[in-house]
Parts: C-alpha cells; structure tokens; sequence
C-alpha cells in the first residue's frame, strides 16, 4: 500500500513542479501533509469510480480548503531542495500514516458506516406505488392487484403483507406471479409464490432489471381452477426502485455540484510522466 501511494504522491509531486514557482507561502510540513492525505482520497476515489471526466480542477478545491493556492503548493514543494533538515518523503510518510490510522478505523467501524454509494442509492430510490390497503371481497375486485410498470437498470422490490381468511371461497393454491417483460413480451425471471391462508404473510421479491428489460409485471392474485368469490386482504403494498450505484453516483454529483470538479487534463498528465517516474517511486523513502 505504501508503495503505492508513494507513487501516486511522487507522481502528484512532479506535475506541480513542472510549473514555474513564484513567491508564495510556505506551508507548513503538517499543513501539507494533510493535503497530500486529502488529495490522494480524491483521485483514489475518482479513481476506482471510473467516473466520467469532463472539466476541470481536482486539486484545486482540496487546497482551498486549506487556504492555499496551487502556487502555494507548488513553491512549498519546490523550497525542499533548498531545506537541509527536511525532506519530502518525511511529508509523505506522515500523510501514509493518517492513511492507514484512518483504514484501521474504518475497519472497525465499516457496519455502522454510510458508503457514497448507498447514500447515493437511497437519494434516488423512488416509491412507484404503494398502498395502506387493499380489500379483495368480489371477483371484480381482482383488477385492483395486477400492475405494470416501466423499467429502467436497477432493481425492484416489491413487498407486502396479505391474508386469506376464512370467507374465501377458492380451492387452495391461489399464488401470486411477478416477471420481467421483454420489449419482445418474452419473459425473464417469473417468480411464482404459492399464497397460504388463514394467516396474515409476509410476501417480499426484488428484481434486477437491465437494458433488455422494458416492464416489470405483478398479478397479486392467480387462480390455478375457476375463480370463486375471493376474501383476501392486502396490506402496505409496496413497489420500490432504486438504481445502479455507478447511475446514482453521477446523479448525485451532478445535483450537488452543478459542474464536474475532476478534469481529464491531469491523468493526461499522469500517463505521459508515469513511465519516467516509476523508477523514483520505486526507491527507499530515505532517497525522497
């Protein structure tokens, strides 16, 4: 792990001072530490995100926050060579340090954690219907639990809880039938479940619908012999979609931030100097 990120950083390092270096502040060893940290979270995120990148500045936000300019930056990391007593690999290893406390925290506490992902998920998880009640008393009332609703990629639950009493008057073997329709009508992935009586059951599906998929199909209500009068009585049903976490990622950046913050001109910049730098990155610390 340290390997790498000493490449990452020595790689980082590099492009700021391939720019010219004027006066400005000086950052403190622990200031610039801490920046080093922040800024190899942001490209490791962006990173293993594969996120689409269109515009901008990934640094440039993380030194802000500190209250300093790319210029800052780049001179602080220039000034090195003129420090006898400091080195920049000592810079380094004291952002790998924070790296890996943090690591070691958030192993323990990874149960409890919320990810980008899953807040990103539940942002743009939407109800499709849902209903408190529902009494199936006559043959006509049967229309009231077939749906039909349109799909995107990502999944669908569907849940409810239902009871058969004694007033119904059908054979046993009512089910209920869900399915993926195609944009053919062929169907992927019936799930068929055989409804019990007498007592109140809890009935829960979910379905992984993709590209191919155009409509996700629910029969609550399926008669295997001739229908009779039926006593049934559906309660919170539900029919929740919630997309992808790569789809609902790129949403959420794009609602929260208005403009893409990761520019495609830096990792240009990484793979052109990749080749040149791997030798240094490779070296013990104490050569930084």
């Amino acid at each position: 792990m340290k390997k790498n990120i000493l490449f990452r950083l020595a790689i980082g390092s590099a492009l700021l001072l391939s720019t010219a270096c004027a006066r400005h502040k000086i950052i403190p060893d622990d200031r610039l530490a801490l920046i080093f940290h922040d800024a190899f979270l942001a490209n490791a995120y962006v990173g293993t995100k594969n996120l689409k990148l269109d515009s901008l500045n990934l640094y440039e936000p993380v030194f802000a926050s500190y209250g300093y300019t790319t210029e800052d930056v780049q001179y602080t990391i220039g000034n090195f060579s003129k420090r006898k007593s400091a080195r920049l690999g000592d810079v380094v290893e004291q952002a790998i340090t924070l790296l890996e406390a943090e690591g070691k925290y958030y192993d323990r506490e990874v149960a409890v954690l919320d990810t980008i992902d899953n807040v990103a998920r539940r942002t743009f998880t939407r109800k499709l219907h849902s209903d408190s009640l529902i009494r199936v008393t006559t043959l006509a009332d049967t229309t009231r639990l077939s749906f039909t609703f349109e799909t995107a990629p990502g999944d669908y639950e569907v849940r409810l809880n239902y009871r058969i009493d004694s007033l119904d008057r059908n054979d046993k073997g009512l089910r209920s039938m869900m399915w993926l329709e195609r944009a053919d009508s062929s169907r992927a992935n019936t799930q068929t479940m055989t409804l019990r009586r007498d007592r109140e059951e809890l009935l829960s599906r979910r379905f992984t619908a993709d590209s191919s998929h155009r409509r996700l199909r629910i029969e609550l209500l399926n008669f295997n012999t001739a229908p009779r009068r039926p006593s049934i009585t559906i309660r919170d049903l539900s029919v929740e979609y919630k997309p992808h976490a790569r789809t609902a990622v790129e949403q959420l950046y794009d609602r929260q931030l208005g403009i893409r913050i990761f520019a495609d001109d830096f990792f240009g910049a990484l793979r052109h100097t990749a080749d040149t730098l791997s030798a240094h990155a490779a070296q013990p610390k104490d050569s930084l």
